[in-house]
Order: C-alpha cells, then structure tokens, then sequence
C-alpha cells in the first residue's frame, strides 16, 4: 500500500503524490491514520514551519497558500498553493487533528528566493529539452503515455482520482518514479543543481528528525523525489556539501487567501490542474458524484435562466455513466460528464457551457485566512477597514454601486481609491460608471486575485495605513519633477476622489510650477478635464477645490491662445488627435462653466471654425460644436456644409470635413432634412474614380451611428426629394406612417370609418 523504505525501526513510509489530487489526497488521509505517524515531514519552504499551528484556527479556509517575499523587496516573493484537495493539506490536517508534529522538508524559502532572483536573466541556460521538462515538472505524464492515454489527466483520474477507498498505489508509484528517474535525461546545470540542492535538503531533515529519536516518519511529496528519499540514505555530508555555499536571502512568511483559478494550470502555474473545481467536488463529495454535479451545473444554468429541468439531469447522468461503461472507466470522469452537459443541459451551446467550465469546472473559490496570520501593516489596515464597511473579498467578480451620499459608501469609495493609487486594484471602475456628470454615484468592479497581496507588501514600503502610504506615495510622484501635466492633473482628480488632503498642496505648486513651463497646447488640453472633473467633485464629497479653479481657469486661457497657431499644417493622424483633444476640452468646459470661461472657449471656436487653412476634420467637427453650442443657427452650419462639399474641394477633403461635422452623431440628420439632402448630392455627384477613395471615411463615420438612426437615416434617403418635397418641412410627422395608425385610432375614439 506504501512505499516502506525498510522494516527495520524506525519506520519512514514515503506518500509519493500528486499535487493538487483529489484522490491521492483521500489516500494519503486513510495512510495516515493506518499508519499512525508521530511525525510529519511535508514538502514545502522548511522556515514556514512556525506557520503549521495556524492551519488548526478556525478562520482557515483553504483554497490559502504560503506566500514569502523578499523583506527588502515585496516585489520578490513565491507561492506555496493548497487546496482542501491537495494531498499536503489533508496531511496538515490530520497532524493538526491528531496533535502530531509537522516539518516542511523542502529548500527554505530564503534559499529559493535568493537563487531564484540569481537565475533571473541568465538565458545561457533558460530553455531545456521539452521532453527533460516533462520528466520533472509532471512525470505522471510519461506514465499515462506509457499506459496508452494521451491525456494524463484522464489516466490519473483512472488510477487515483475515481478510487474511493482507502487503499493507496505509493508503492507502485515509487517504483515508476524509480524506474523514470533512471532513465530521464540530465536537466540543464542550473536545474539540476538546485533539484540536488532541494532533495538534499528534505534528506537533511529526514535525518534530523529521525535523530531526535521519531521512529514512525511519514513523508508527504511529490512523487517524483521519493526514490530519492528511500534507504539507502547517501552520506549526511555529501548533502551537506551540496547545500554548503547556497544564496539566502531575508524573507518574511504568512499565509494568504487562494484561488481556484489560481490553481489552474491555464493560469500559468506549473503544478496546476485543468479542473480545480471537479477535483474539489470529487473530493468532498464521494457519494454520487456524477449526479450531485450535474445537478450543481443545473443549477448554474438555471440561475442563467436557461431552461434546466430535474428529467434534464437525469438524462445526463444516464449518458455519463454510460458513456463511462462504453469507455471502460471505474466512474464517468470530467470528459464524460462534461459531454452529457453539452449533449443534454446546454444541447449544444457552446457559449454556455463555457459557462459551466469558468464557474463550475475552474470555479472562483477564495479561500480565507485567519486575523491572527501574520500581516504587514497595510494587509492588518485593510482587513480592519474592509470588516467595518462591510467590504468582503471574494474571487468572483462583482458590481458595486455606491452612492456618496451615505458615510459608509462614500467611505468604501475613497479606500478603493487608495488602493488604486498604491498599486493595488481590488475594485476598478465599472464600465457605464456615472462618474464624468458630477453624479453621487459611482459603480465599481471587485475582484480580489491572489496577487493583491504581494503588492499590498510592495505597497507597505510607503507606510503603516492604507491613507498614509497613499498620500508618501502621490507626495513622491508630485516631488519628482518629471511627471507630464496630464499625469500631474490625473493624480490632483485622484487624491481628492481618495479624500488625501495632505497631499493636495504639494501636487497643486507641482501642477502649477509645470504648466507655466509647459508650451505644449496639446499637453494642456490633456491636463484640463482631469482638473474640472475634480472640481465638480469636490462638493459631492465634501472636499475644498477652490485652489483648483485658479488653475483651471489659467489653463483655458493659454489653451485658447495656443490653440489658433496648433492647428495650422495638420496631418490626418495629427488632426485626429487634436479632434479628440478638442472634444474633451469641450466636454470639461461644458462641465466646469457656462459663464466667463465657456464664453470664451465658444469665441475660440467660432474664430477658427472658418479657416481655411485648418485640416477638414478639425474644422468641421468645429462647426458642429459651434452648432451644437447654439453659436450658429442650422442654416450658417448648412452653408458651410454647402461650401465644404463645393466642387472646388477635393473629395477626400470633403469627406473629412463630413467626418469631423458628423462624428457627435447621426441624428443631426435624422431632423435636418436640408443638411441630409446636401450630404446625399454630394455622394450622388462624386465622380467614379473618387467614390473608392471617399467611401472608406464615409463608412467610418457612418460606422459610428446607433443603429436606429442609420435605419432612419437610410429610410429618408430612400424616399427621395420628391416625398421630402410633399412634407410641411415644419412638421414632424411621417405621413405614411400616421395614415397606417388611423383605422386602431378610429376604433379607440368609436369614430366610424
């Protein structure tokens, strides 16, 4: 059943597993408690040890892992993932329960840390053969292969992960490993030092706890090191020899929230699994597992609003399990219960069984940690901040609305955008957000990903709270003398939606020393909507903006006197970006003032809007601002437009002009019947060779209309000037769509026909 290395006292069973198994882990829990153990050696970073006691508290909840960075340097850091399925947790576990001791045998952190930053960059050695990674990183792979499975997953699932008893393959398993291990190819140096260096160690350990007199060892690992750690052991101080001289490196250890998706091999990590979530469920669901699935993704999809039925679910179990009989499996595995779900609860829909997949077969599980788990100071502020506004992390991405009136939410808002500063994007502004109209809400997007709490350690170089490593951070960047306008005005917005107060002046004199230096006009209208929409804000959130509008105002002024001589001899790509800069410019001043300061944005406008040295794009998005604006009436704008499409300029000038008038939408003209009927003229007039070279800019423009009012727009093209003619230009109403509406009005009002 196991992998004894002897008969002779003590005892020391090598569990040879494979990480993240479900089924090896039920095994390795039933030899356990057959064997009896009275010490535990499990593979994993030997200076966590002083971590083993929390795995017993209450609020540990895995999917956790072991996470140690750098002390120096957060940004340098490794995980150590466990799931409830994972073999190495079940033996944590029951160790915990029986009261027995537990050693990590594998290279400390602050040696793998310190050679793994060594290795960084030294490409001399980076690529193995693809056959030598194999070997090492899943040797189970070759085993299927030999057994005739070209999925390993599915030959793993027959040999271990459908077993449902108690007894365990370690024995046959370290045999193979034997076998493998003897004829795999060399590893390149590096490699093959550090795994030397890795068994070594856990060989040390081996011998240290035997030392101290334990006679019933057991040693939990991946199945691949246990020939290694067989009897004969070689000399304590050949191992000693090969760990003498290796890198260290100060770390600090504690153990973080996890994820299924993080145990995924799709996520990058490399002993992950293909289907967290089915091994899950394979693990703590034994008793009909094929039935208690299906009707878990049942309800997923009902929750879809799908239509899934109890007869739904029973049919596809039947297909499983047949399918398995058909195949020869002990169980219907994933493949087989996954077939049913697409031939039966989705019939065929792949885009909902891709549902299935992400939330079901992946799944989004984030485990917990306990308050007592060591923390840096900015992870204890956080679990503080987020316990009292009823913030909880979760895997699963959620929307919040908050509206800023009320404390609480208006509190939630300024800490996600702190964190936000710090580096740290728990929540990212939800598309369709209402932030940009000076609203009280505000819609944000939570995601908590593992990785957050390795840049809330990076983050915690800046200081012991969230505000105040908030506010050392934006300090810094106002300091450091070379940050563009934009990015100095973007950080004046972000501190006052973070409500930073103290950093608030010193990036006022930055922003302020950096815009009387900066000539650039294009840079100033960057900088401007950032500043207005902080002005808007200040009084939803309580915040004094007053020193801003000093700014902003003199901003507009030399943006209003750079802007004349910016536009003279624009490229396309040029006349693009100064569009939009104009827009946004336009926006902000609309937002801000429609007094001193938008008059004298809107007299801007009207200065250059007849220019004609000035790029088609840019003058006719002018007039339509201008028109929009109430500045020019809709027959000055059609006298333009008039004049833009004369024969005398040439088409592809034209149809920027078109571009750039148009661009705000269509349903200009939907209304403007007149306008309509030059811009149909003019298409109907293009000589043949110009049409090709006009249509792609045309389709662009129109490209960029809702639907309805290209359907409106093509209906009154349709019906020509000879129906427009017939129609009150005055009136509104579609004669022949009225007339079709008479005989219901008739019958409503009792009228006779």
């Amino acid at each position: 059943m196991t992998a004894a290395t002897g008969t002779e006292a003590p005892e020391v069973r090598l569990f040879g597993v494979r990480h993240h198994g479900p089924g090896s882990a039920r095994t390795v829990r039933a030899a356990l408690e057959e064997f009896g153990p009275d010490v535990v050696l499990v593979e994993g970073p030997a200076d966590a040890d002083a971590l083993v006691p929390l795995v017993a508290e209450e609020g540990m909840r895995p999917p956790v892992a072991l996470l140690a960075y750098a002390t120096d340097d957060p940004g340098v850091a490794s995980f150590w993932p466990f799931a409830v399925f994972s073999p190495e947790w079940q033996a944590l576990e029951w160790a915990a329960a029986h009261g027995v001791p537990v050693r990590f045998c594998d290279l400390p952190a602050s040696t793998s840390l310190a050679d793994r930053e060594s290795m960084l960059g030294d490409d001399a050695e980076s690529s193995t053969d693809a056959i030598e990674q194999q070997v090492r990183s899943d040797p189970i792979a070759l085993l299927a292969e030999a057994a005739g499975f070209d999925d390993p997953e599915r030959w793993w699932d027959d040999v271990v992960e459908s077993r449902l008893t108690g007894e365990g393959p370690f024995e046959a398993i370290h045999e193979a490993m034997a076998e493998l291990r003897a004829s795999a190819p060399e590893a390149a140096p590096r490699e093959q030092a550090r795994e030397q260096r890795r068994e070594a160690h856990m060989r040390s350990v081996l011998r240290g706890v035997l030392k101290e007199g334990r006679t019933r060892v057991a040693v939990v690992c991946g199945a691949w090191h246990t020939p290694a750690l067989a009897a004969p052991l070689p000399p304590a101080n050949a191992d000693a020899a090969v760990l003498r001289g290796a890198p260290r490196r100060k770390v600090t250890l504690t153990w973080v929230p996890w994820t299924h998706g993080r145990l995924a091999a799709a996520s990058g990590y490399g002993a992950g699994v293909a289907s967290p979530g089915w091994y899950h469920h394979l693990f703590t669901a034994p008793d009909l597992p094929v039935h208690r699935w299906l009707t878990g993704v049942a309800g997923v999809l009902r929750g879809e609003d799908l239509p899934v039925s109890s007869a739904h679910v029973i049919e596809a179990v039947r297909l499983a399990e047949t399918l398995a009989v058909l195949r020869g499996r002990p169980l219907a595995g994933l493949e087989e219960v996954t077939e049913a779900t697409r031939a039966v609860l989705v019939e065929g829909d792949e885009v909902a069984l891709d549902l299935v997949t992400r939330r079901v077969v992946v799944g989004e599980a984030l485990g917990e940690v306990p308050d007592s788990a060591p923390a840096v100071p900015l992870e204890a502020d956080l679990r503080r901040q987020a316990t009292t506004l009823r913030l909880k992390r979760d895997a699963a991405a959620k929307t919040v609305e908050l509206d800023l009136r009320r404390t609480n939410d208006l509190e939630r808002s300024r800490l996600l955008h702190r964190l936000r500063l710090l580096g740290v994007p728990w929540g990212v502004p939800a598309r369709g957000a209402s932030r940009n109209l000076g609203t009280f809400r505000e819609a944000w997007s939570l995601v908590w990903e593992p990785e957050l709490s390795v840049a809330l350690a990076e983050a915690s170089v800046w200081g012991t709270t969230i505000a105040a490593a908030a506010t050392a951070r934006i300090t810094q960047e106002a300091r450091s003398g070379d940050s563009p306008l934009s990015h100095l005005t973007s950080a004046v917005e972000a501190c006052l939606l973070a409500d930073l107060p103290d950093a608030l002046p010193g990036l006022l004199g930055a922003l302020d020393a950096r815009a009387a230096v900066d000539t650039d006009v294009v840079h100033l209208m960057e900088a401007l909507p950032a500043l207005v929409r902080s002005l808007r804000y200040g009084d939803v959130r309580g915040t004094g903006t007053s020193a801003l509008a000093t700014v902003a105002a003199a901003l507009l002024v030399r943006i209003c006197a750079g802007l004349p001589p910016a536009l003279t001899g624009l490229d396309d790509d040029a006349a693009a970006v100064l569009r939009a800069r104009i827009d946004a410019v336009h926006a902000a001043v609309r937002l801000w003032d429609d007094g001193p300061a938008g008059d004298r944005w809107m007299a801007t406008l009207a200065g250059l809007a007849d220019r004609t040295d000035v790029h088609g794009l840019v003058t006719g998005r002018l007039v339509r601002l201008l028109l929009d604006g109430r500045r020019l009436d809709t027959a000055a704008a059609g006298a333009r437009l008039s004049r833009a499409l004369s024969v005398g300029t040439a088409p592809a000038a034209a149809a920027a002009w078109v571009e750039g008038f148009l661009s705000g939408g269509g349903t200009l003209l939907v209304h403007d019947a007149e306008l309509l009927g030059l811009l149909d003229a003019w298409v109907s007039d293009l000589p043949g060779d110009a049409f090709p070279d006009v249509l792609p800019l045309l389709r662009r423009t129109f490209g960029s209309f809702e639907p309805p009012e290209r359907r409106s727009i093509a209906e009154r093209v349709r019906r020509g000037p000879a129906r427009e003619q017939t129609a009150d230009p005055d009136d509104d109403v579609d004669a022949d769509l009225a007339t079709a509406t008479l005989p219901a009005v008739r019958l409503l009002l009792g009228i006779p026909a």
